[in-house]
């Protein structure tokens, strides 16, 4: 079937984050909000389908997982990424945040050292440091809005002796795939200086330009030892709420001591509605996910087209992956303060800032564009105003 994501639909009769905490994060509702990543899309028709059905059998108490749940999520990675996933290495967990939290708690001492790449999900530092272990950065090198990795670096951190190694692949908020051989690189010296790897791979569907995603563990036997991968259904599916994810271990052992936290808490089993939606998802959700993608690229190039002609001094990237847009604003000439304010008084957009990204940055915000292109119209052309009136001001004030 046909898809229409032009559908403008009011998320504010729905609880949405994203729009019912814009006064908390923004100190106003007067802002387009395009920060949190979820989408403004309604999710593919089968798996409302198996919700509603679900919900009408009227009763929602504990509900076991069969195996098919598992099976539909292996049958996704071997169609879609080649890899050959072990069902009985998969851990269930609420999502993969909590995840990341649960593995660094579990898997490492307290004044440990864990090492990023950033700009990354601001996540990746608050689960390190909330446990009471030390965030080491091994910075991207950018060069034209491209990044790439700075091995010397990589190394020199190594060095340091970090308990595990948080990789985003594909990588939030910058979009990039990894290339065979950079994880390949990465894997080898990671297991050279005897450093777990825990590879979220949460936006590894949201593939644009007819890139392909590479599971950190697919690239070799020796790295699948070294590798667990956190991912879900989701981001891909916008089922943020649902609340569901996996986790991938190398054996039975690191997936016991992952497993025993969850069942301290008693959190060992999807809600009744996670379940079928999951598994509707990956069994019948490629259709709706192929027109997703092309509707999201076409979101992008307007994006950048639209800055290259009426906002030059604000430069898009152009991911291979997600529908988020890292917008390098510099040319502004803003402090991040400053820059923030910007976007939410005078252009009436809330974005997320750069700087919860890599700490100390200035100058760039993301953007999701996964909403419909008339929001995004709008968002862009209440930006260009914005930064149209800045520069007249301060055209304005200069000696003619």
């Amino acid at each position: 079937m046909q898809y229409n994501f032009n559908e403008i639909i009011d998320r504010k009769k729905n609880f949405s984050a994203k729009y019912d905490e814009r006064m908390k994060k923004f100190k106003t509702d007067a802002v387009i909000p395009l920060w949190i990543a979820d989408m403004d899309f309604k999710v593919a028709e089968p798996i409302q389908e198996a919700i509603l059905t679900r919900a009408e059998q009227g009763i929602y108490g504990y509900t076991t997982r069969p195996d098919s749940y598992y099976e539909a999520f292996c049958t996704w990675q071997k169609n879609r990424n080649s890899w050959d996933v072990d069902k009985s290495l998969i851990s269930f967990s609420p999502g993969v945040v909590p995840t990341l939290s649960v593995i660094v708690r579990e898997f490492t001492s307290k004044y440990d050292k864990v090492l990023i790449q950033t700009p990354v999900y601001p996540e990746f530092y608050e689960v390190v440091e909330a446990w009471g272990r030390t965030v080491i950065e091994n910075q991207l090198v950018e060069s034209d809005g491209k990044y790439s990795i700075d091995f010397d670096d990589f190394e020199e951190k190594l060095k340091e002796r970090p308990s595990i190694f948080i990789l985003c692949s594909p990588h939030n908020p910058i979009g990039k795939i990894w290339t065979k051989s950079e994880l390949e690189r990465m894997t080898e010296l990671c297991r050279r200086y005897g450093v777990l790897i825990i590879s979220d791979e949460i936006h590894s569907d949201l593939l644009l330009w007819g890139n392909k995603h590479i599971p950190t563990a697919s690239i070799s036997k020796e790295s699948s030892e070294i590798t667990i991968t956190c991912t879900s259904a989701t981001k891909t599916f916008n089922l943020a709420g649902l609340q569901a994810s996996f986790a991938i271990f190398p054996d039975a052992e690191k997936k016991e001591l992952f497993d025993s936290f969850w069942r301290g808490l008693d959190i060992h089993r999807n809600n009744c509605f996670s379940l079928v939606a999951i598994e509707a998802a990956y069994r019948q959700g490629s259709e709706w996910l192929e027109q997703l993608l092309r509707y999201v690229e076409g979101n992008i190039l307007y994006v950048r087209d639209y800055c290259a002609k009426h906002i030059p001094e604000i430069k898009p990237n152009l991911p291979d992956s997600t529908y988020l847009v890292w917008l390098d604003c510099r040319e502004l000439g803003m402090s991040n303060d400053e820059l923030n304010r910007f976007m939410v008084q005078d252009a009436g957009l809330g974005l997320n800032d750069g700087n919860a990204f890599c700490r100390g940055l200035n100058g760039y915000m993301r953007l999701n564009a996964a909403c419909p292109r008339k929001t995004l119209e709008t968002a862009m052309y209440q930006l260009s105003k914005a930064v149209e009136s800045i520069t007249n001001k301060n055209n304005y004030g200069r000696v003619q």
